[in-house]
């Protein structure tokens, strides 16, 4: 084997992982896919995705045909790659705060395997200064540091591998090179970047994206209270007026990154970071305009419920920090009678989109899957649809 094309990605079965350790096995590096899921790495093996990913199941198969994949769930296994690609979850807790501690707990545990030649790649959100506390850590361990951040959409990142340029930083000169070299194989354009930098454009990016979520949930609910159609209002802004052409459309803004990100800029700026947390409040918010409209209803608590779309956003199975879901919890524990529907998550509760719309007096839309613009709602159903 030759260990200039091996790669361990630790986190290999996840949304991050996975679709990354078969880019490189697509172009015949040898992916050690290494994860404490067994029940997800058991499904690769046999050629199944764990979760919904445009175009990967066809790679996969072709990947598992030539063996270039192989599979771990003991981070031992890094001894015989040359990189090691870090694609671990850096999740915030109750309090909204990071959660480094298991971070640094995790690269301590990892330092017992790592030898001085081998490429270590952090490709995990973090804040500006965390790879630095972890060099520091490896200063004896291993120098070839590299944070290369991810920067794909949720479902779709095979395809945009190809097409975004990636961000390339590194603590000294031969962790950039290889780094370099590395991702030139799967993208195609590469941007240096000194590594406080990189973890800042990362923060950024997820930051403003759910900023400028929440101006449109913002003026959403101005409109709402109001009694005006916030879409039709945005549609007369637009209508030849360049300047307005980058306000979005309201809806559920959540998933695993965009919140999480925002707080971990809010926390790395001493929770100063006004505009931020504002926007979290904006969005997490959309929730109680949805229990407001139902409480319009007459007779609401004798009504049926059906949520159609489930997942945090349209064209993906993923429910993490989905707010469609908070939203069932919340109406559950108002003690009415609620069922939902997705198009792509899969769980024994999840029924038929026509059969939730029979079963149902009041249907929400809680993910905007494509399929629902076709889906024909009888005048006698109640709609509530924040995404228009």
């Amino acid at each position: 084997m030759d260990t200039n094309k091996s790669i361990s990605i630790i986190g290999g079965a996840g949304h991050v992982g996975l679709p990354l350790g078969l880019a490189f096995a697509s172009k015949n590096f040898n992916v050690n896919l290494i994860d404490i899921n067994t029940k997800s790495l058991s499904l690769i093996k046999t050629g199944k995705m764990p979760f919904y990913e445009v175009g990967a199941k066809k790679v996969l198969k072709n990947c598992l045909k030539k063996k270039k994949l192989s599979f771990s769930k003991n981070i031992k296994t890094i001894e015989k790659s040359k990189f090691i690609i870090i694609c671990i979850g850096t999740p915030i807790n109750q309090n909204l705060k990071p959660q480094t501690k298991k971070f640094f707990s995790f690269f301590k545990n990892l330092s017992k395997f790592v030898n001085k030649k081998q490429i270590i790649v952090i490709r995990s959100s973090v804040y500006p200064g965390v790879v630095d506390k972890i060099f520091k850590q490896y200063k004896e361990i291993n120098q070839n540091i590299s944070y290369c951040p991810e920067r794909i959409v949720q479902s779709k990142a095979l395809v945009e591998l190809k097409k975004l340029p990636q961000i390339v930083s590194a603590k000294n000169i031969k962790s950039l090179l290889e780094s370099k070299k590395l991702f030139s194989k799967i993208c195609k354009k590469i941007l240096i970047a000194e590594v406080k930098e990189a973890e800042m454009c990362k923060l950024f990016s997820n930051a403003n994206r759910y900023i400028n979520f929440s101006i449109a949930n913002q003026f959403y609910s101005i409109c709402k209270k109001h009694n005006m159609n916030y879409s039709k209002v945005r549609e007369i802004m637009m209508h030849g007026y360049e300047r307005n052409f980058n306000l979005l459309k309201a809806g559920f803004t959540a998933g695993p990154c965009l919140l999480k990100d925002t707080m971990q800029l809010n926390s790395f700026f001493k929770n100063n970071f006004k505009i931020g947390h504002s926007a979290m409040q904006v969005n997490e918010g959309m929730i109680n305009i949805v229990i407001d409209e139902i409480k319009k209803i007459k007779n609401y608590n004798k009504k049926k419920y059906g949520i159609l779309g489930i997942a945090f956003k349209a064209e993906t199975d993923d429910t993490r920090d989905s707010l469609s879901l908070k939203l069932y919890s919340k109406l559950k524990k108002m003690k009415l009678k609620i069922n939902f529907s997705d198009e792509y998550y899969k769980d024994k509760m999840n029924l038929n989109k026509n059969e939730l719309v029979k079963k149902s007096n009041v249907l929400i839309i809680g993910a905007p899957h494509k399929a629902y613009s076709r889906l024909k709602i009888p005048k006698n159903k109640i709609l509530i649809d924040i995404w228009d």
